[in-house]
């Protein structure tokens, strides 16, 4: 039980120095280490896993506890979620102290101006590799599509679009 609890701290202390853009910019490299590295369960499990996590009501990160709960139970949730939030808090405790000191050079404009975007394709990297292990059809694709052409073009809340999503799976269309 130990070894397992250090082996989820150290994947997931590593997954934490690396998620520029939050947790869901490592989905990918998450799903390496927790499937094919480790086979601690399959593309399948993981992807039910992540979209409880994206369900649930609170942080990205939660995707990482409940990688943790199905490994080692409540400790292991608890290990996981430590292991996600801890470097990366420390490492930005520190970083912003020294970004308040140097927050008025250009090299400082510049890293600001190019996170935006790398965090943006990380994120969407990770959705482009769920939706292909998903693999649920046209139909699913279509409603993707849709919902995100109306996220984008209207002020209408993302859980109206949720429930849609929803309902057209309880229905069977997707």
């Amino acid at each position: 039980m130990s070894a397992m609890l250090l082996a989820l701290f150290l994947v997931f202390g590593q997954l934490s120095l690396m998620a520029v853009g939050g947790a869901n910019a490592v989905v990918p490299e998450m799903l390496r280490m927790v499937v094919n590295e480790h086979g601690w369960m399959t593309a399948a499990e993981f992807t039910a896993l992540f979209a409880i996590a994206q369900s649930a009501p609170g942080p990205n990160v939660l995707i990482a506890s409940l990688v943790g709960w199905q490994m080692a139970s409540l400790p292991g949730a608890a290990i996981s979620l430590i292991g996600i939030c801890g470097p990366s808090s420390i490492l930005s405790f520190y970083v912003a102290k020294l970004w308040q000191r140097f927050r008025d050079y250009r090299l400082c404009h510049a890293i600001q101006r190019g996170f935006a975007p790398l965090s943006i394709g990380l994120v969407l990297g990770g959705a482009w590799l769920l939706a292909g292990i998903a693999n649920t059809g046209w139909s699913a694709w279509l409603l993707c599509a849709v919902s995100a052409l109306i996220a984008w073009r209207t002020s209408l809340h993302p859980l109206w679009l949720l429930g849609a999503g929803a309902v057209a799976g309880l229905l069977g269309w997707v």
